[in-house]
């Protein structure tokens, strides 16, 4: 582990749909990190691609700034100089290349979404030989994808509802592309399969709706897939260790009154959250078991959230997805979680990065070849 402080670039925007969250998480972060251990270093993407560098004044004007109304609101923007990472954490000016603009010793990936949820980021910066917080490529890439996190979740016996999934093409050229949820009942769910944040998310009662539903999906991935709809209770846990030993926070509810939306998860003011959640002793500790197992399917590292939908009269949990990087604001559900539980946002941090730089160390020692 380097010398402190430790220089810490927070990684947040990007091309996906949730930049909003990521930069109101970056906020967070930057503002969660002890000033005693780390320097924050932060880098906007914007979405075309191109890093750049926030001017530290700017930061501390954001930091300072007063919050208010929901936290998506309150973030940073992607403005600052170009800049590439090269390899060992060095920042650059692709103008000026022998005149480096900053360095970094470890990146908090405060992105969400395609890009930098999926295993993309975590590859490139394994590539630049770079530690970074939170799960590896294969939990990345296998979480955000929701097929294939469903078949993860099959392999280790994780329940999940009744669903199917196809791609355009199957979708385009079905004479009657309807039929092709089966025996599913209504309501149903349409999910694009790589994306997050309940974006591209729809709740349909008919043939209609699913038909307008599917189209609106295929917007965002080419694989949907369709889920049968529960009268079911939202709970959410929150994970945070190593593979080998993960934690298990308490379990939150979300009270929507509904399905949670993207509106409801960050625009919402309203408190619809419980932590921990009003659950029989029994419930609580099976879905944290049940958290664990979902987090160990995928190859989590770290940090995730896992939803789950819970059937009071059936007395069935269902693990609707896990969450590799959730919107890690101080108000997140992640965070109230975990300070429902006995753990501060700061201590989160300093433990998430403490691993990073465990995981680091450990592949060092590896060989190559």
């Amino acid at each position: 582990m380097p010398e402190q402080p430790i220089r810490v670039g927070v990684v947040f925007g990007g091309p996906s749909a949730e930049g909003d969250v990521s930069a109101a998480s970056a906020l967070s972060v930057v503002r969660g990190l002890r000033p005693d251990l780390y320097t924050p270093v932060v880098i906007g993407v914007a979405k075309d691609g191109r890093w750049v560098l926030v001017p530290p004044e700017t930061v501390r004007e954001h930091v300072a700034r007063e919050s208010s109304g929901p936290a998506i609101k309150d973030g940073f923007v992607v403005e600052g100089t170009e800049v590439e990472l090269r390899r060992g954490g060095l920042l650059i000016s692709p103008d000026a290349p022998d005149a480096p603009l900053a360095q970094i010793d470890v990146v908090f990936p405060a992105m969400h979404g395609p890009y930098g949820e999926d295993g993309v980021l975590q590859g490139f910066l394994e590539a630049l030989d770079v530690p970074y917080a939170g799960c590896g490529v294969l939990a990345s890439s296998v979480s955000m994808d929701k097929v294939a996190m469903r078949r993860a979740f099959a392999a280790e016996g994780v329940p999940v509802t009744p669903g199917v999934w196809f791609t355009e093409r199957r979708w385009r050229e079905h004479d009657d592309p309807a039929k092709l949820v089966g025996d599913l009942r209504w309501p149903l769910f349409v999910k694009p399969s790589n994306m997050g944040s309940s974006i591209g998310i729809a709740r349909v009662t008919d043939a209609g709706e699913l038909v307008r539903a599917v189209e609106d999906a295929f917007r965002y991935d080419e694989v949907v897939l369709v889920e049968q709809g529960i009268t079911a209770r939202e709970l959410q846990v929150a994970v945070l260790g190593d593979s080998e030993e993960p934690a298990a926070s308490l379990p939150s509810e979300f009270k929507s009154g509904g399905w949670s939306d993207y509106e409801q998860k960050y625009l919402s003011t309203a408190d619809v959250t419980t932590c921990p959640a009003e659950l029989p002793p029994a419930v609580t500790e099976r879905v944290r078991e049940l958290s664990l197992l979902a987090f160990h399917a995928v190859g989590g590292y770290g940090l995730a959230r896992v939803d789950f939908f819970y059937d009071e009269g059936a007395q069935e949990l269902y693990v609707g997805e896990i969450n590799t990087m959730p919107g890690f604001t101080a108000r997140s559900l992640y965070a109230r979680a975990w300070a429902a539980s006995g753990v501060s946002y700061e201590e989160i941090l300093v433990r998430l990065l403490d691993l990073a730089f465990a995981r680091y160390e450990r592949k060092s020692r590896r060989a190559t070849a």
